[in-house]
């Protein structure tokens, strides 16, 4: 009884509104006039089919795949490069964790700025050296990997943190143990290192890929799905379809396949580390 307060509200605030989205995936809903049509499977049908949903799902994997493995491997890299002491290395950690603890409209606000075709750092620089501007938010070819090195800005310090904590948990001895037996730095890292920190490194690629799979704040701030359609994630098309057009039946159908997308990485996830404690 003293945790049915909390399951409650766990109830009322995850499974509750995951039915409520679930239900409504199958009416036309008109938001306005209050009214519902039941229009069964015809919803998941017509949005699986939908170019422009194809389009941002596609924008969403690649977005995702990208910034994940680039903030784990940058990420990987710093912690490695951070192990031990050395003078300065607080100054260091604070200057490298400093852009996650910016909220996502500022930095996006800082970006836009230095992106800007005419007034923007980037394209100073670029003239300044004579080479031509580049449109970072305006070319459809250069929007999505504008807005992916924004989020690697941002959450690679994240990811920084894991393996750093967990690279700090491997005893030195180890380390020196390798050494005595003859195993170089790059040996150490390959056969010693990586091994260790394996459910380390899943668990951030895990939590890094729901998040940005769920990308919005970036899309909306930066460039609002355009030029065109050449940035717009499957989190914006179901703002677009729910709140813009109010079509809510559609916008909760697609919802339902981000939720779908991300049960299976998570259950893959699961699996890997059950086969690892095994």
């Amino acid at each position: 009884m003293i945790f049915l307060p909390a399951f409650i509200v766990i109830v009322f605030l995850t499974v509750y509104p995951i039915f409520n989205v679930f239900h409504m995936s199958f009416f036309k809903y008109n938001y306005l006039s209050d009214t519902k049509k039941f229009l069964g499977f015809t919803n998941f049908i017509r949005i699986i089919t939908d170019r422009l949903f194809q389009k941002s799902f596609i924008n969403t994997i690649i977005f995702s795949a990208a910034a994940t493995f680039a903030e784990v491997g940058i990420g990987l890299f710093l912690a490695l490069l951070f192990y031990g002491f050395f003078k300065g290395k607080r100054l260091f950690m604070i200057m490298v964790i400093f852009p996650m603890m910016i909220s996502t409209m500022v930095v996006s606000s800082i970006w836009k700025t230095l992106y800007h075709y005419d007034i923007g750092l980037f394209n100073y620089i670029l003239k300044s050296i004579g080479l031509h501007p580049v449109g970072w938010l305006i070319n459809p070819k250069m929007a999505l990997f504008s807005v992916i090195i924004v989020d690697i800005w941002q959450w690679t310090p994240f990811a920084f943190i894991i393996l750093q904590a967990g690279l700090n948990t491997i005893p030195g001895e180890i380390f020196e143990a390798a050494s005595i037996d003859g195993a170089n730095y790059y040996k150490t890292i390959k056969l010693i290192t990586l091994p260790i920190l394996f459910n380390q490194i899943l668990l951030v690629i895990l939590l890094r890929t729901i998040d940005t799979f769920r990308i919005f704040g970036k899309v909306y701030a930066l460039t609002q799905g355009g030029p065109g359609n050449a940035t717009e994630t499957v989190t914006y098309y179901v703002y677009r379809e729910g709140f813009t057009y109010f079509n809510l039946g559609r916008a909760s159908t697609a919802s339902i396949y981000i939720l779908i997308v991300i049960s299976l990485i998570s259950v893959l996830y699961i699996r890997n580390i059950m086969r690892e404690e095994k």
